[in-house]
């Protein structure tokens, strides 16, 4: 059968690097999988265009992946005749006999009683874990990962906030693994509203046909609206423009700019304002007199310094954020003062008897090891124990710096990927939790299933997920900076 095989390959145009080593290989897959000749070098020739590989050459050192492919060819015939068919491995094996430890008694995601797991065409099966916990993909991580291995899960590694935990002060008086303790662990939060404002592309639109002229006054009308929001907030003297010469304090609102490729320094910072003070001008911008500061380029900032030369504006303070409005000078009637005082006293009452819990976390949410995506799974079994009201995923979740993606040895697209590893689980959390739970997912340009643009849409979320999982728009840097800095103070 070695002969017919070689020629087989020869007849396809194939070469062998290897000769007598490949054959041999190649004799044994056609026993264990019952292949003819013929078959094993037409899936070959499918694993070659796959890969893409350059030569017409049978390499000793692609037969490992050949493997791979051919069991995924076995498996997905032995599905397509049986659709409800699990096709156990040893790994399987090994997860029904070590069910029973300590690990396994986590909280992990499960589907509720009574509801069965609503699954997309797109990915793999998935199946339930033995212990009744959770679902896998058939690949027991915890057993052969070093992520699955580790010791010190849901441990908190630092708290900006000392604030005591009144879960976990609450949770210290029940004994795990009591009823009580387990009708705590699922007791659904309370929904919150959501309200999203802002405009940007719509998911699936055309992207690179906008205008100069209109990319410039997009950039020009941030400069502007972010001024009259300084302006307004009566602590800044009026605009002025900060490229003319002067020798006392003036007070400017532009954008960071870098003066050339790369990242910024202490003599490529440049302050671009808006039309309306100073015609677009740009002016090298000095923050030597600075204690500290921190920019980046479109940081949309306002400036305070002079401008001895008119070529360079020399800051003495740098207003990053939009303050609130100054009281006014005059204090109001000290009987109305009182009575506004009750109003606010009151008002802060009832703030406080209402709590907004949400939980954020940042990808890729995989390790550089693998595509099981473990640390998604941890996350969203720290959330069934904990269930916040929103929880916020910013990406990239396909990471396209992944060496796995890099390569291009995986067997699925990156929508099947995203589909089946993210959004699946995601459909299962909110299944357990219930209709209280609101999950957002932020995309990255890393996003490798995702258009990696700005302004970049948000992420197409199929029907049956958009009640409680939806997808935002990053439109450039300064928004999600802005998105950071809200959550920051909610918390």
């Amino acid at each position: 059968m070695e002969q017919e095989i070689k020629s087989e390959f020869n007849r396809m145009g194939f070469t062998l690097e290897e000769e007598e080593e490949i054959l041999k290989k190649c004799l044994t897959l056609c026993i264990n999988y019952k292949l003819e000749p013929s078959d094993l070098v037409s899936s070959w020739e499918v694993y070659y265009l796959n890969r893409q590989l350059g030569e017409s050459v049978v390499q000793n050192g692609e037969m490992e992946g050949f493997l791979l492919h051919l069991q995924n060819e076995q498996k997905e015939l032995l599905v397509k005749e049986e659709p409800n068919l699990h096709v156990y491995t040893s790994k399987d094996l090994d997860m029904i006999l070590n069910y029973e430890e300590d690990d396994s008694k986590e909280g992990i995601l499960g589907t509720p009683p009574g509801k069965s797991p609503n699954f997309s065409a797109e990915p793999a099966g998935l199946v339930p874990n033995s212990n009744g916990d959770g679902y896998s993909s058939g690949k027991p991580t915890k057993l052969v990962t070093p992520f699955g291995r580790r010791t010190n899960r849901f441990t908190v590694k630092y708290s900006i906030c000392n604030v005591p935990d009144a879960d976990n002060a609450e949770n210290e008086l029940v004994p795990e693994g009591s009823e009580d303790e387990i009708i705590k662990r699922v007791q659904p939060p309370n929904r919150c509203s959501l309200k999203f404002h802002g405009s940007g592309p719509k998911p699936g639109c055309r992207f690179m046909y906008d205008r100069i002229e209109d990319r410039f006054n997009t950039l020009d009308n941030r400069i502007r609206k972010h001024a009259a929001a300084l302006v307004a907030s009566g602590l800044y003297e009026e605009l002025v423009d900060p490229t003319v010469a002067s020798q006392r304090n003036v007070f400017a609102v532009g954008m960071i700019c870098c003066d050339g490729e790369g990242r910024l320094n202490e003599k490529s910072i440049i302050l671009q304002s808006s039309v309306e003070h100073s015609g677009g001008q740009q002016v090298r911008l000095d923050l030597h007199q600075l204690d500290q500061c921190s920019i980046f380029p479109g940081q949309i900032v306002g400036i305070e310094g002079h401008n001895p030369s008119g070529h360079c504006l020399i800051a003495s303070k740098l207003v990053d954020c939009v303050p609130l409005s100054a009281s006014a000078d005059a204090g109001p009637h000290p009987a109305k003062k009182r009575a506004l005082d009750q109003q606010i006293q009151s008002d802060d009452l009832s703030e406080k008897q209402e709590v907004l819990s949400i939980l954020i976390a940042s990808g890729p949410f995989t390790t550089t090891d693998n595509l099981l995506f473990e640390p998604l799974t941890e996350l969203l079994a720290y959330a069934n124990r904990k269930p916040p009201q929103v929880i916020i995923l910013l990406g990239p979740f396909i990471d396209s710096e992944h060496p796995e993606i890099k390569k291009g040895t995986v067997d699925k697209s990156f929508d099947e990927i995203f589909y089946s590893e993210i959004l699946n689980k995601l459909q299962d959390y909110v299944e357990y939790i219930g209709s209280a739970a609101r999950v957002i997912l932020l995309p990255s340009v890393r996003d490798a299933n995702h258009d990696f643009v700005f302004p970049q849409p948000a992420f197409d979320i199929p029907s049956k997920f958009e009640n409680q999982v939806q997808s935002f728009i990053i439109s450039n840097v300064v928004l999600n900076y802005t998105v950071l800095q809200t959550f920051r103070n909610v918390l």
